[in-house]
């Protein structure tokens, strides 16, 4: 009988080198929770809207369940034409300097992205704290993700990615309303860094996965309305509850966008048809009142948890970032497991940033929920 194959040995570096989510670490231990409030998650807790509902439906009674060009079906591309056109002034045309793509989530987008962009020994500036795939993606492109401190506010600004930028900077990655901080970033400090990265010559790739969630009076601001060489890439499962639709895009100029779709045509293909034709008419759902809901629930985060701990008060996306108290004298995951034996599910703060001294919190959950573990949290942060 031939020896079992050695797996383990066939394995590439680069697999190896990459991390189980620490985000389904945490998840695996709330298993033996009875009925946990998970606080965990970024998974939207509202419905697809049923007009979208419909629209996939219909695509696929009327068989548009084939391929789509490799750029994305040219009706939802028409839709993020004038969506850019009419908040940044892009063209897009055949001689057009701008060109768009849609892609397998944005997850997909900053894959191709990274991957077109970056090679062994190049570096990439990314906030610190970060969203978990980041520094992976850099990692798979045979790069250096360069972590940019931006403790205790959370604010990326100009300054201090001056500071990280080398002759080996190629890239620099804003995102903005953030994860996990929910922090919005400011025009002024938005235009500061798109004004930067086109002085040194460096590509700015704007992650605005959560655009569409921000708590007025804050406003949302892209480095695009003042820098027409920025790589924008937006998606539409957090803002319109179909996260599993796996639906994004980029946009940016053509050279850039061309290069990518020679990646996307050896790999990805195309995004799912169905729901590329689902999505056409989601720019004229009204989100205001959902927008207005999630708003509450963070001033509910602010006033429980407010008071007992450092908080940066989030005014976007669906989170918050509080710090465990010096005083507790408890790493991330200590307090995460103090939490789930209340049966409350958090993540701990290093599966986002090289500090292990907060955690996140989602509020994509309902309000009962949320008061209800929200409440136990103060009791643990106290």
């Amino acid at each position: 009988m031939a020896s079992p194959l050695d797996i383990e040995q066939l394995l590439s570096d680069r697999v190896k080198d990459i991390e189980t989510s620490g985000i389904r670490r945490a998840w695996a231990l709330a298993q033996a929770c009875e009925d946990p409030v998970n606080l965990s998650i970024g998974q939207p807790d509202f419905l697809v809207p049923d007009a979208i509902k419909q629209a996939a439906i219909d695509a696929i009674l009327a068989d548009n369940n084939g391929y789509t060009q490799t750029a994305g079906d040219a009706g939802l591309l028409k839709s993020i034409y004038g969506r850019l056109n009419s908040q940044f002034d892009w063209e897009f045309s055949d001689t057009s300097h701008h060109a768009a793509m849609v892609t397998t989530g944005t997850a997909g987008a900053l894959t191709l992205a990274f991957l077109t962009v970056l090679g062994p020994g190049d570096e990439v500036i990314i906030p610190d704290p970060y969203f978990v795939i980041y520094p992976t993606l850099a990692r798979i492109a045979d790069a250096k993700a360069v972590l940019c401190d931006t403790y205790p506010d959370f604010r990326m600004t100009a300054d201090r990615i001056a500071a990280c930028i080398t002759d080996k900077t190629k890239a620099v990655l804003l995102n903005s309303p953030a994860n996990p901080t929910g922090v919005v970033l400011t025009e002024t400090e938005v235009n500061d860094i798109a004004s930067l990265c086109k002085d040194r010559g460096i590509l700015l790739i704007t992650d605005e996965i959560y655009d569409e969630f921000v708590f007025p009076p804050t406003k949302h601001a892209s480095p695009a309305s003042t820098n027409e060489d920025v790589l924008v890439i937006r998606g539409y499962g957090k803002t319109y509850g179909c996260t599993g639709w796996r639906m994004g895009y980029a946009a940016g100029p053509k050279p850039l966008i061309d290069a990518m779709l020679k990646l996307k045509q050896q790999t990805f293909v195309c995004a799912p048809s169905v729901f590329q034709h689902a999505l056409v008419g989601a720019y004229d759902i009204d989100l205001s009142p959902l927008i207005d809901r999630f708003s509450k629930r963070r001033d509910m985060v602010v006033e429980l948890l407010g008071d007992v701990t450092e908080l940066v008060v989030p005014n976007g996306a669906f989170y918050a970032f509080p710090k465990i108290p010096v005083a507790h004298g408890l790493t991330g995951m200590e307090f995460i497991l103090k939490a789930i034996e209340q049966d409350v599910l958090v993540i701990q703060g290093d599966v986002f940033s090289s500090h292990d001294t907060h955690f996140r919190i989602s509020f994509a959950v309902s309000e009962e929920k949320l008061e209800q573990g929200l409440t136990i949290l103060r009791k643990l942060l106290q």
